[in-house]
């Protein structure tokens, strides 16, 4: 591509609270990925209409030049684009709250997008991400979607079934959050760390951490974080400070105690602590709850100031740091810079001991064909027994989908190792189906 071409983006998910935060990070990296057009898609007219308007304001005031619409016309969102930010929520907190509460009814796990709740997640977002990446290429058949939609594991399994030959990349937030909290630990920015990485989404491990000059960060991290676990005394995480965060930061500890080789994703602690994590939730107030009354009471506060105040002069509208890696990866496929990046791919060698069609997260260089995965190496066999049996999960839930299999969903959620037995699956399944009548297909 030429080096002065503009991009026209849409995001899909324009009501989310994440929005304006990505909306400033693209603004703020203007002169290295330049836009000519950027729109706002979502089904809810209600949401977006909000962080739309303020947004118009907002571009209006700071980026005339960019051609700025919001829209829930899949024809007018999708026409003439060349890529597509996907982030979609299927069934809003809402559903996210009952993902977490009818587990720990159960005494089981509650949680976004690990065990039960993510599971639940996952059977709402398969069919909505499938429809998406078809409005996609039939509106732009050469635009490339970043997706980091949540359960990532569960949808980037189902477009590698799916959609095989989409233009589609499965990223996540989380480890980019973690690295920014490794290099403030050993002082650096996260751009001068280079990793290797293995795992599932949500479900890994660092092996190597490095700085430019090649020098070995391992030991002090490794010694800081069986003290303090990943948290640190400077915040500019913005996404990941709430208690149930900090706790969770903390808890990075007794990962790494369990497998000290290695530098743990803090998702793990829903695996390997599930009778600390369930002990520890609030059944009554959980992260959704947190969420509804903090980031979603604020950002749509703030997005309402603008809108009444005529004006983005002093808004509480931040740039979400964490979304800098979106651009990055953008820019990789736009210019072929085959800058390496954690990927969601699909493993094929990257991992050389583990399933080949497992959807893993690895290094990878990103170009213009999508990402190429590095390869790790052999794994040992603890980590390896893990991931078979949660890749086994994720597979059995996309499958579950596509068959409308009852038994194949209760399989997935007894092989989970956030449940205690396939009992306690059968009777989280029965509530998660009543709950999710309106969203997943029909089990029989």
């Amino acid at each position: 591509m030429k080096s002065n071409k503009k991009f026209s983006v849409v995001i899909a998910g324009g009501g989310s609270t994440f929005t304006p935060g990505i909306v400033m990070m693209l603004l703020d990296n203007i002169d290295r990925f330049p836009l000519r057009k950027l729109k706002l898609y979502d089904n809810d007219k209600q949401r977006q209409d909000v962080i739309g308007e303020a947004l118009h304001i907002l571009l209006k005031e700071n980026a005339p030049e960019i051609e700025f619409t919001y829209t829930t016309d899949p024809e007018e969102a999708f026409t003439d684009v060349d890529f597509c930010m996907a982030h979609i929520r299927v069934g809003k907190y809402e559903m996210r709250e009952k993902d977490e509460k009818i587990p720990l009814k159960h005494g089981v796990v509650g949680q976004e997008t690990c065990g039960p709740g993510g599971i639940a997640y996952g059977m709402r977002s398969i069919g909505p991400m499938i429809e998406l990446i078809d409005i996609m290429e039939n509106y732009s058949p050469d635009c490339w979607m970043l997706n980091y939609s949540n359960p990532a594991a569960i949808v980037a399994e189902a477009c590698r079934i799916l959609r095989p030959n989409s233009k589609v990349l499965n990223i996540c937030d989380m480890p980019v959050g973690t690295l920014r909290r490794m290099s403030q630990i050993v002082g650096l920015t996260p751009k001068d760390l280079e990793v290797n990485y293995f795992g599932l989404n949500h479900f890994g491990w660092w092996t190597s951490v490095k700085d430019k000059e090649g020098n070995d960060l391992m030991p002090m991290l490794r010694e800081y974080i069986s003290e303090n676990g990943y948290l640190n005394q400077i915040e500019v995480d913005t996404q990941h400070t709430d208690p149930s965060w900090q706790d969770t930061h903390r808890k990075a500890k007794d990962l790494i105690a369990l497998d000290p080789n290695f530098l743990p994703n803090t998702y793990l602690k829903y695996y390997l602590y599930p009778d600390y994590v369930v002990e520890h939730s609030n059944k009554e107030y959980t992260r959704a709850n947190e969420v509804m009354d903090g980031r979603e009471k604020t950002v749509f506060d703030a997005a309402r100031a603008i809108i009444k105040s005529g004006t983005s002069k002093g808004s509480e509208f931040h740039i979400d740091s964490h979304a800098s890696f979106i651009v990055d990866l953008a820019r990789a496929i736009a210019y072929n810079t085959n800058e390496r990046m954690l990927c969601i791919v699909e493993n094929k060698g990257a991992i050389e001991n583990f399933d080949p069609t497992a959807m893993v997260e690895v290094p990878c260089l990103v170009g213009s064909n999508g990402a190429q995965a590095l390869v790790q190496g052999s794994i040992p066999q603890f980590e390896k027994g893990l991931m078979e049996q949660q890749v086994s999960v994720e597979k059995l839930v996309v499958q579950a989908w596509i068959e409308g299999s009852y038994q194949k969903l209760w399989q997935a959620l007894t092989l989970s190792k956030t449940i205690p037995s396939a009992k306690v699956a059968k009777e989280v399944l029965d509530d998660l189906i009543e709950a999710n009548k309106s969203y997943w297909p029909e089990l029989v």
